[in-house]
C-alpha cells in the first residue's frame, strides 16, 4: 500500500513536472513573444513599410522569447513548486489563445495605425499592409535568431562542461557565462562593429572627393581654399564646398531687400584640415580673421552635422536678414552620418565645437565691446548637440553672445533637457514655455516663438523641433517606462493612436530614429527654410525687418529638402 502510494505520488510529481515544462518551457515564452510582436504593429512616430517591419517584429518577438525563457529558469532557479497540471494545461491554452488573437487583431489593425501617422504628415494613406508577408518576414527573423540563440547556448555548454573537470559546478556555471559575453563582446566589438565602420568611414570619406578626387580650387583669394587661403581645398570635402560656393550674393539680397548688401562670408574647414580638433580650429579662426569675418555685423559660429552637412535653409534666410554683413564659421569633425557618428564618435563633435567656439569667442571677446561684431551660435541635429556642448555660460557670464538658435536637438543634449525641465506647469513637454520667454523659446511648424509674455533679454536662445522628430524625442529609459510626451495629448503631427509597450517602444523609437528623415518635409527630422526664418527673426531682431518681410522671404524660399533659398 505504501509502495503503492509512493509510485502514485511519483506519477503526480511527474505530471506537475509535465504540467510545467508544457506551459513554462514552450507555451509561455512564445506566447509572450507573439504579444510583442503584436505591440510592435502599434504605431510609432514614423510610419513604417512591411519589410522594416517584419524584421521589427520578430526581433521584438525574440527578444519576448528570450524573457520568457529567463523567467521559466528564475522561476526554477527559486524552486518555486511547479502548478498542478490542470491548472498548467489550462493556463498555457488561455494565454495560447490570447496571444493569438491579439495577434490576428493587431495586424487587421496594421494599416489604421500606419495610416493614423500618415495622413497627420501630408502622406499618401495605404490600402493595405501586407499583413502575410510581414508574418513571413517576422517569422524568419525569429528562426534566424532562435538558431543564433542555440548556438550561443551551445557554446555555453560546451565552455562550462569542460570546467566541470577543473572547478565546482556553480562556479564552472558562472564563469562559463562570462567567457560567453566575453567572446561575444569581443566578436561585435573588435569584428562586426569595426569592419562595419571602417566600411562606413571609408566609403563617406570617398563620397566627400578628397584631395586627389576633389575639384580644382577657386582662383577666387575671397573664397575659403582660394589664393591666400589657410585653408585647404582638398581637404576641405563636398559638404564644405557646398556651403562656402552657394548661398545668396549681394546682388540676390539686395533684389530682395531693396538695400545696398555685402557678399557673405562662409568658412568652412575639412576633417582631413588637420589631425586633431585644436589645429582645425586654428585654420578657421586665421581663415576668418583673414577674410575680414570680424569686421562685419555679424559672426555665426555653426556646428555641421556628422557628414559636415550644414543646411541651406537654415543659413540662407538669415543671410538675407542681415544684408550680407555675417560671417559664418563651421568645422567638420566626421564623415558619418548623424545617427552612426552619435553613436560611435560621441565625442568627435562634442571636442571639435568646444575648440572651435573656444578659439572664435576668446578672438571676440579681444576686440573693443563697442566695435566687434554680434555674436550667435546654429547648429542642426548632431550639429546642434554639439554647439549647445561648446556654449559655456561660465566663459560668457561677463560677456555672453548675442544668441542661439538650435533645431532638431538630439535627446542626449544636456542644454536642451534642462530647458525642458524648466518648462512651466501646464506647457506640453513637446512645446514648452519656459519662464516669460525672456531668456529660452521654443518653436516648431505649429507655433513660433513670439508668443511669449515678455521681450527678450540680453541672451536670446531658441529651439526649433518636431513633436514627430524621433532624434529629439527618443527616449532611453522607454525600455522601462512611457516618456514624458507621451502621457500628454498628442501633438497635431503624432499619432493619437500611439502607445507605450515596455521593450517594444524603444526599439520602434530608435528603428524611427533612423527612419527619422523619411516624412515629407516639415516634418520628423525634416527641417525647413521657411521654420528656421520665424526662429531667425527673433533670434537676430533684424533692422530694418516687418512681418511682410518674412512673408517674402519665405515665398522665395524653397521647402525642399537642401535647397534653402532662391537666389
Amino acid at each position: 500500500m505504501t509502495a503503492e502510494a509512493g509510485v502514485n505520488g511519483k506519477d503526480k510529481a511527474a505530471a506537475r513536472g509535465a504540467g510545467l515544462k508544457f506551459f513554462g518551457i514552450f507555451p509561455f515564452p512564445l506566447c509572450l513573444g507573439l504579444v510583442l510582436f503584436a505591440a510592435s504593429m502599434a504605431p510609432s512616430l514614423i510610419p513604417r513599410g512591411w519589410v522594416l517591419q517584419g524584421i521589427l517584429a520578430g526581433l521584438v518577438m525574440a527578444i519576448g522569447y528570450l524573457i520568457g525563457r529567463f523567467g521559466v529558469s528564475l522561476w526554477n532557479a527559486l524552486q518555486i513548486p511547479p502548478l498542478a497540471r490542470r491548472w498548467s494545461v489550462s493556463l498555457a491554452g488561455l494565454a495560447s489563445i490570447s496571444s493569438v488573437g491579439l495577434l490576428v487583431w493587431s495586424l487587421a489593425m496594421s494599416a489604421n495605425w500606419q495610416n493614423s501617422i500618415r495622413q497627420r504628415v501630408d502622406m499618401e494613406v495605404v490600402d493595405g499592409f501586407h499583413t502575410g508577408a510581414i508574418v513571413f518576414v517576422a517569422l524568419s527573423v525569429f528562426l534566424c535568431l532562435f538558431l543564433l540563440g542555440l548556438g550561443v547556448q551551445w557554446v555555453y555548454d560546451l565552455l562550462r562542461s569542460r570546467l566541470y573537470r577543473l572547478i565546482p559546478r556553480h562556479s564552472a556555471n558562472t564563469a562559463g557565462f562570462i567567457l560567453v559575453v566575453a567572446l561575444l563582446f569581443i566578436l561585435t566589438r573588435d569584428g562586426l562593429v569595426a569592419r562595419t565602420m571602417d566600411f562606413l568611414d571609408s566609403s563617406y570619406e570617398t563620397a566627400q572627393e578628397l584631395f586627389a578626387t576633389a575639384p580644382m580650387p577657386p582662383e577666387d583669394g575671397s573664397l575659403p581654399g582660394g589664393p591666400g587661403s589657410f585653408v585647404d581645398w582638398g581637404a576641405m570635402g563636398q559638404p564644405g564646398r557646398d556651403f562656402v560656393l552657394a548661398g545668396p550674393d549681394a546682388a540676390a539680397i539686395t533684389a530682395f531687400t531693396e538695400r545696398p548688401a555685402k557678399d557673405p562670408i562662409r568658412v568652412y574647414v575639412g576633417r582631413a584640415q588637420a589631425d586633431d580638433p585644436e589645429g582645425r580650429a586654428v585654420a578657421a579662426l586665421e581663415e576668418l580673421i583673414r577674410l575680414g569675418g570680424f569686421e562685419r555685423g555679424a559672426i555665426v559660429v555653426a556646428s555641421p552635422t556628422g557628414t559636415g552637412w550644414l543646411d541651406p535653409g537654415g543659413h540662407d534666410p538669415m543671410e538675407f536678414m542681415l544684408d550680407g554683413d555675417v560671417a559664418t564659421v563651421a568645422v567638420q569633425y566626421s564623415y558619418l552620418q548623424s545617427p552612426l557618428a552619435l553613436v560611435f564618435e560621441t565625442n568627435a563633435g562634442l571636442d571639435q565645437a568646444t575648440a572651435t567656439m573656444r578659439a572664435v569667442y576668446d578672438h571676440w571677446r579681444s576686440l573693443p565691446s563697442d566695435s566687434r561684431p554680434e555674436f550667435y551660435m546654429h547648429g542642426i541635429s548632431l550639429g546642434a548637440w554639439s554647439s549647445m556642448y561648446s556654449f559655456d555660460i561660465f566663459a560668457m557670464v561677463n560677456d555672453p553672445i548675442n544668441g542661439a538658435f538650435w533645431a532638431g536637438p538630439p535627446f542626449p543634449s544636456d542644454l536642451w533637457q534642462r530647458a525642458i525641465r524648466a518648462r512651466n506647469p501646464g506647457t506640453p513637454y513637446v512645446l514648452p514655455e519656459v519662464g516669460t520667454g525672456k531668456l529660452v523659446r521654443f518653436l516648431s511648424q505649429y507655433k513660433g516663438a513670439d508668443r511669449a509674455v515678455a521681450d527678450w533679454g540680453i541672451l536670446r536662445v531658441a529651439f526649433l523641433q518636431y513633436a514627430s522628430d524621433p532624434i529629439v524625442f527618443y527616449e532611453p529609459a522607454s525600455l522601462w517606462r512611457a516618456p514624458e510626451w507621451m502621457r500628454e495629448p498628442p501633438a497635431a503631427d503624432v499619432s493619437p493612436d500611439l502607445i507605450f509597450v515596455p521593450v517594444v517602444t524603444q526599439l520602434q523609437l530608435a528603428l524611427d530614429m533612423a527612419l527619422s528623415t523619411a516624412l515629407p518635409q516639415g516634418y520628423g527630422h525634416n527641417y525647413v527654410a521657411e521654420h528656421y526664418i520665424d526662429g531667425w527673426v527673433e533670434i537676430l531682431q533684424p533692422t530694418p525687418w516687418t512681418g511682410a518681410d518674412t512673408v517674402r522671404l519665405k515665398e522665395i524660399c524653397s521647402l525642399d529638402w537642401g535647397l534653402g533659398c532662391k537666389n
